[in-house]
């Protein structure tokens, strides 16, 4: 069996080692700018080398999984309808000091991903937001690495989760699993102490059981 396709949309800090983490999974991994993708040709083979830059849709449309990684202010820019029948990971977060003040994530009662699925129309799944691109890119390690670091994955849907949390694990980290989508919460700057920490499985289990929030199931 072949393995999934993933695609980036999005080909800054965050989106370009994604895309590289990806492709050293085994991936066959598209990513897209905000503009011509001829013009991410020298960024891709230096931060991203083996991926294949793509615009948003056509990288979306060959996809089986799609890591929305653009600011929340451009989030229109996203091909919404190239998303239905993907699986989808919202790996973003509101940070007023880069989108600016958005009236619609501003004290918001959802969670950002519950916005943020109600804006594409599309189900979400919530990942790879609570480490910073640089920990992203130096914390991978192989499974059973007791220097492992763990990553939330947040959805409502089973097999969705079970997806992301095997490419979790293909890119280096221990999948800890949450439902619904809207206890993603707990993983967004200022909610808890697990946005910014790079936490091993058991400190992750251990900060999340302290929050009352239980994981959604045994993970790998």
């Amino acid at each position: 069996m072949s393995s999934p396709r993933v695609a980036v949309l999005g080909a800054g800090k965050v989106g370009t080692v994604l895309a590289r983490l990806a492709v050293a999974a085994g991936r066959p991994t598209a990513i897209a700018g905000s503009g011509d993708p001829s013009a991410l040709g020298l960024i891709v083979d230096v931060l991203a080398p083996g991926a294949v830059p793509m615009t948003a849709a056509d990288a979306a449309g060959q996809a089986d999984i799609v890591l929305v990684a653009v600011p929340l202010a451009r989030l229109d820019s996203v091909p919404a309808s190239a998303l239905r029948g993907k699986i989808v990971i919202d790996v973003m977060n509101y940070w007023p000091p880069v989108d600016g003040v958005l009236p619609l994530w501003e004290s918001a009662t959802p969670s950002s991903s519950e916005i943020v699925r109600d804006v594409l129309g599309v189900d979400v799944v919530k990942s790879f937001n609570h480490m910073g691109y640089h920990e992203l890119d130096a914390w991978t390690r192989p499974s059973g690495d007791p220097d492992r670091r763990a990553l939330a994955v947040a959805g409502d849907d089973p097999a969705a989760v079970e997806v992301v949390a095997e490419l979790v694990d293909a890119m280096g980290f221990d999948p800890v699993l949450l439902a619904p989508l809207s206890a993603g919460r707990v993983l967004q700057p200022g909610s808890s102490d697990i946005f910014g920490a790079n936490l091993t499985r058991a400190e992750l289990l251990s900060t999340l059981d302290n929050l009352g929030v239980a994981p959604a199931a045994a993970c790998p």
